[in-house]
C-alpha cells in the first residue's frame, strides 16, 4: 500500500522522494565514535579491533588507548548498536559518543597554549639569567653593555609573545574601567622593559630584562595550573556529555528516518524506542507503555503511557515502542523552560567574587599609589628622573604579584588533586571557595541519596514454585522492576521455570503459559489484584490470588555516612524531593533527615534554596535529574553525580565520579582548609611586601634581589600550598 502525501506546492511533494531516492542510491559511509571505559592494555586493543574489525559492513576501525575510545569507518547500515552489542559479547563495555561533544575532549588548544608560552618563558630566563650572572660578577663598560643587549634582544621578542595572556587580561580590564590582578602584572613586566632599555641605552650598570623574565615564566606556571585543574574536569564531563547522542527516528511516508533533534518540527511522527529518551515534547498517537520521569520529577514509580497521553523531553521509554505527535520542539519544550530556570539562577551565581579578584581590588591600587609616591619622593629628592623611574620599576617588581598570582592557583590545584583521588571533579574555579562557606546541604532523593534502581525486599515470603515463575516471567522484560526481580533471584541461585508462549504486554507486563495454566507478572489493576501495593510487581498463577513482590529504593553507598558526617560537622541537611510523601518520609527516618520536603516541582526546589539564602544560609545543593538543574544552579555551590543528566552535571560545580556520597563531608573539610591557605598565601606575601618594600623605596632593590626575592616568595607560597596533599 503507497501513502500519497498531498501538498499545495508540487516540488514540496517532489523533494522528500528525490532526497530520499539520492539516499538509497548513494548511502554514505559513517563515522562512529565508542567510549571503551574499560579497556587497559595492548591486549584490550587487540580484541577490541579483532572484534570491530570482523562485524559486517565494518571498513576499518582503530583504538585510541589514551582516550579509551575507538574510531569506526563503516557502511551507512551500520549501526552504533550493533557494535556495542558485539563489545558486550566479547565482554568490554561501549557507548556511542556524540562525535561534535567527543571532538571538544580530543583537544586543549588553550592548554597547549598557555604550556608553550611557559616553556618559552623559562627557556629565555634561563638564558638572560645566565648573562645576568657575567654582570653582578663584576662586567663592565662594554662587556657589560653587550650584555644588556643581548638580553634585551632575549627578552623583548619573548614577553610579546610568552605575556599575551596577561596583557589580553589587563586591556579587557583597563577597557571596562576596572582593576584585576593582570593590570599591576603588566604594568610591572612594562615598566620592567622600558627602564632596562633606557638603562642599556645610557651604559647603565642596572637592567631588570631577568625580573621581567622571572615574573612572566612564575605567573605563566600558575595560570597554567589553574587551568590544568579545571581541564581534567571539563573533560571528564564532556565525555558524559558526549555519551548523550541527540537523534531521534522520524516517520517520513511510513518509513523511519533517523534525524538530528534539532531538525524536528511541531507535528512531526516520531518513534521512540523501549529504553530511548522523547526527544521532544509531544502527545502519544500509538503503542502502550511506562514511562521513566525520575529524572524530571524525582517519582520512582514507573507511569503507564497510552494514547492520549502527553510526554515531556528527557522522559524514557520503558517496555514498549510508542509513536508521537511532536507538540513542542527545540526552545518550546520542557527541557528549555527548566533551562530559563537555569539562566536565571546562573545570573545570581555570576555576582561571586573569588577571593583572587577581592585581592586585586585591594591589591593594585595599592601597588600603583606606593610606585607612584616612590618616583615622586626620589624626584623630588635628587631631581633624577633616570633614578626616579628605575626606583618606581623596582617597587612594582619586588612587591611580587607573581606570588599572589600563585596563591590560588596553587592551593586549588593541591586541593581539587586530593578531591580528584577521592573521586570528585572540581569543574569551577571558584567552587572550592563558595563550598568552604557552605552551612546548609540540601539533597535530592531519587538517583542521588538512592540508587534510582529497586530492590525486592521481600523473596522470602514467596515459595520455590513463585520464585521460578517469577524469574522466568522477569527475563522475558525490560522493565525496572523486572530487571531487579531477575537480578536478585538470580543472586539466590534460583533457577527459572519451564515457560512457553511468553509475551511482554507494554504496559502491563509478562504473560506465559506453565503447565497449561496462565500466569502473569505485572500491574495489580492487571493481574486483578484488588488494591496495589506501593511499588510492587504482582505474580497471578491461574485463578489463585495474585501475591506482590515489593520493591524499595536502595540507598546509594556512602549515602548515611555522608548525612551523619555532614550533621556530626554542624552542617543542616535538607531532603527535597519530587517522589511521593510515603517513600520520602521513609528515607528521611532511615538517615535521620528531619526537615524533608515531597512532591517538590523543578521550581519548588529552586524557590526553597532562595529562601534559605534569603535568610542568610550558604547552601551545597546534590542532585541528579533535570528537575534538580535549576536548584544547582540557584545553590551556591552544587555537586552532581557523574551518573547524573548532562544538563544536571553541566550547571554543578563538582561532579562526583563514583558511586559513593561518603566523601563530601571531607570535601567541605578540604574545601575549608584550602580556603584557610589561600588566606595564608595572602598574608604570606603581604609579609613579603612590608619587609621587600622598604628596601625598593631606599633604592637599595638591585636586579639581583628582585629576581631572587620573587623566586624565594613563588617557592615559599606553593610550599604551602602542597601542605594540602
Amino acid at each position: 500500500m503507497t501513502t500519497v502525501a498531498l501538498s499545495a506546492c508540487p516540488a514540496c511533494n517532489a523533494a522528500p522522494a528525490a532526497e530520499a531516492l539520492a539516499t538509497r542510491a548513494a548511502p554514505r559511509d559513517v563515522k562512529l565514535t565508542l567510549s571503551l571505559p574499560t579497556i587497559h592494555c595492548s591486549a584490550c586493543i587487540a580484541t577490541v579491533e579483532r572484534v570491530l574489525n570482523g562485524h559486517p559492513g565494518v571498513q576499518g576501525a582503530r583504538v585510541n588507548l589514551t582516550l579509551k575510545r575507538a574510531q569506526v569507518d563503516a557502511d551507512a547500515e551500520v549501526s552504533a548498536e550493533d557494535l556495542v552489542a558485539a563489545l558486550k559479547g566479547a565482554g568490554y563495555e561501549a557507548h556511542e559518543l556524540d562525535a561534535g561533544s567527543a571532538a571538544v575532549t580530543a583537544t586543549d588548544r588553550a592548554g597547549r597554549d598557555l604550556l608553550m608560552r611557559l616553556a618559552v618563558a623559562g627557556f629565555a630566563s634561563m638564558n638572560v639569567m645566565l648573562l645576568s650572572v657575567s654582570v653582578w660578577s663584576g662586567a663592565e663598560d662594554a662587556t657589560r653593555d653587550l650584555f644588556h643587549w643581548i638580553s634585551a634582544f632575549i627578552t623583548l621578542p619573548t614577553i610579546a609573545f610568552a605575556a599575551q595572556p596577561f596583557f589580553r587580561n589587563a586591556w579587557a580590564a583597563l577597557s571596562a574601567r576596572r582593576l584585576n590582578m593582570d593590570v599591576p602584572i603588566t604594568l610591572a613586566i612594562l615598566l620592567a622593559l622600558a627602564t632596562s632599555l633606557w638603562e642599556t641605552m645610557l651604559s647603565g650598570e642596572h637592567a631588570y630584562f631577568d625580573a621581567a623574565l622571572t615574573l612572566t615564566f612564575f605567573l605563566l606556571a600558575g595560570r597554567y595550573l589553574d587551568h590544568r585543574t579545571r581541564a581534567i574536569a571539563r573533560s571528564a564531563a564532556e565525555e558524559l556529555t558526549a555519551l548523550e547522542v541527540p537523534r531521534a527516528w522520524r516517520i517520513v511516508d511510513g518509513h523511519e528516518v533517523q534525524t538530528p533533534v534539532a531538525e524536528l518540527c511541531v507535528g512531526d511522527l516520531i518513534r521512540v524506542r523501549p529504553g530511548a529518551r522523547m526527544p521532544v515534547d509531544g502527545e502519544i498517537i500509538e503503542g502502550t507503555s511506562e514511562l521513566d520521569r525520575s529524572l524530571l520529577t524525582g517519582e520512582t514509580l514507573p507511569v503507564a503511557a497510552a494514547p492520549g497521553t502527553q510526554v515531556s523531553a528527557g522522559e524514557v521509554n520503558l517496555t514498549g515502542p510508542l509513536t508521537l505527535r511532536a507538540t513542542a520542539v527545540g526552545q518550546d519544550t520542557s527541557l528549555h523552560r527548566m533551562a530559563d530556570l537555569v539562566a536565571i539562577a546562573e545570573s545570581g551565581r555570576s555576582r561571586y567574587t573569588s577571593l583572587a579578584d577581592s585581592a586585586a581590588k585591594l591589591y593594585a591600587p595599592g601597588v600603583h599609589i606606593l610606585s607612584a609616591l616612590a618616583f615622586v619622593g626620589w624626584y623630588l629628592y635628587a631631581w633624577d628622573v633616570r633614578t626616579a623611574l628605575n626606583i618606581a620599576a623596582a617597587v612594582l617588581i619586588i612587591t611580587c604579584p607573581c606570588a599572589l598570582g600563585l596563591a590560588v592557583p596553587a592551593v586549588t590545584t593541591a586541593a581539587s588533586g586530593r578531591l580528584f583521588r577521592r573521586g570528585m571533579l572540581v569543574k569551577h574555579e571558584t567552587a572550592l571557595e563558595r563550598l568552604a562557606q557552605v552551612d546548609t546541604v540540601v539533597f535530592d532523593k531519587t538517583g542521588t541519596l538512592t540508587t534510582g534502581t529497586p530492590t525486592p525486599t521481600n523473596l522470602d515470603a514467596h515459595d520455590a514454585d513463585s520464585r521460578a515463575l517469577a524469574l522466568a516471567l522477569a527475563e522475558g522484560s525490560a522493565h525496572p522492576l523486572s530487571r531487579a526481580l531477575t537480578e536478585a533471584l538470580r543472586a539466590e541461585g534460583v533457577n527459572p521455570a519451564g515457560l512457553t508462549d511468553i509475551r511482554e504486554i507494554p504496559g502491563h507486563g509478562t504473560e506465559a503459559t506453565w503447565n497449561a495454566t496462565r500466569v502473569r507478572l505485572g500491574r495489580a489493576d492487571w493481574v486483578g489484584a484488588r488494591t496495589g501495593v506501593e511499588t510492587s510487581a504482582w505474580l497471578a498463577i491461574g485463578d489463585t490470588p495474585p501475591k506482590p513482590f515489593t520493591f524499595t529504593d536502595s540507598l546509594r553507598p556512602g549515602a548515611a555516612e555522608a548525612v551523619a558526617g555532614l550533621k556530626a560537622a554542624g552542617h543542616r541537611v535538607i531532603l527535597i524531593s519530587g517522589d511521593a510523601e510515603a517513600p520520602v518520609r521513609r528515607l528521611a527516618d532511615t538517615l535521620g533527615i528531619d526537615d524533608w520536603t515531597a512532591t517538590a516541582l523543578p521550581g519548588d526546589k529552586a524557590a526553597r534554596i532562595a529562601a534559605l539564602q534569603a535568610e542568610g544560609a550558604n547552601v551545597l545543593m546534590v542532585g541528579d535529574g533535570l528537575n534538580d538543574t535549576a536548584a544547582l544552579t540557584a545553590a551556591n555551590v552544587s555537586i552532581s553525580p557523574a551518573s547524573a543528566l548532562d544538563a544536571a552535571r553541566v550547571a554543578s560545580d563538582i561532579v562526583l565520579l563514583g558511586t559513593d556520597l561518603s566523601p563530601i563531608p571531607d570535601a567541605l573539610r578540604t574545601a575549608t582548609r584550602a580556603t584557610r591557605r589561600i588566606r595564608e598565601n595572602f598574608r604570606i606575601a603581604t609579609l613579603y611586601n612590608v619587609i621587600a618594600v622598604p628596601l625598593a623605596i631606599a633604592g637599595l632593590a638591585t636586579p639581583l634581589i628582585a629576581a631572587l626575592a620573587m623566586s624565594i616568595s613563588s617557592i615559599t607560597v606553593s610550599l604551602n600550598a602542597l601542605r594540602l596533599r
